[in-house]
Parts: structure tokens; sequence; C-alpha cells
């Protein structure tokens, strides 16, 4: 499925929330929902930098599309991150490089986080651009 159409799918679902507080309560339950990381992967180097809570982040290029795996020691970030990873999952890296994540901030999520968490949104979405753009690299 295309990021244009998961965009589509996500912000219908918010737009159908009324408030932030059941907004929060949504991104807490997919975080809850998020598939487990493989504890192996929770090491120093796939932790994201710059992120308030810990943050890790697992790139794999399989079948010519990038794959994440993700996990997040605070609930919120957790949904978020599980936000990311359902829209950059199964994209190919230049198209992953080439997309403006606009949609966080058009489902004003980016609006309703502490200075500190819009800084640690920003390093996740850099690493996983950075992961998909050192695939780039790797499939030529």
């Amino acid at each position: 499925m295309s990021i244009d159409k998961k965009i589509e799918e996500i912000k219908e679902k918010f737009e159908a929330i009324d408030g932030w507080e059941e907004r929060y309560k949504v991104l807490i339950m997919l975080g809850k929902d998020l598939s487990p990381m493989n504890p192996e992967y929770k090491e120093e180097k796939f932790i994201v930098k710059g992120c308030q809570s810990q943050v890790w982040l697992y790139p794999e290029f399989i079948d010519g599309v990038v794959k994440y795996s993700a996990d997040s020691d605070a609930l919120i970030v957790k949904g978020i991150v599980s936000l990311l990873i359902h829209v950059y999952s199964g994209q190919e890296p230049d198209v992953i490089v080439n997309h403006k994540p606009d949609f966080l901030k058009e489902l004003g999520i980016s609006d309703h986080l502490s200075m500190n968490r819009t800084n640690g949104l920003a390093s996740i979405v850099k690493s996983i651009k950075m992961y998909a753009f050192a695939f780039s690299l790797t499939k030529s």
C-alpha cells in the first residue's frame, strides 16, 4: 500500500476522534498494539539519539523495501512510532527519503507535544530517512 493511502487511512481514523484526550488514548493503544521488537535489537546502536525517552529503531532491507521495527519506553511515543512504522515500512528507500512527513502536523500530533518530544519526533523521522538513504545507496 502506498504511503499516501496509509496516511489517508490514519487521517480518517483520527478525524473521527473528538478531542486530544481521546486521540492520546488512541496513540497509547497503537503503542500497546505495536508488534514486539526482537530483544536483540534493543541495543545502543539502534537507540534514536535526541529523544527524551528511549526509542529503538531497527531497519531491514528485504526484497527492495525497507522494513522497520521499533519500541519505546514511553507509551505515547511508542504510539507515534507505531504510526511512523506503519507509514514507512514496506516502502522503497527512495520513496521514504523523498516523502515529507507533513501528516504529523496535519493530524495535530506535533502541535500537542512538548518541545522535547517534538525534537525527539524529528529525530525519529530523521533516523527513518537516514536508514532509507543508506539502503538506497546499497541497492545501486
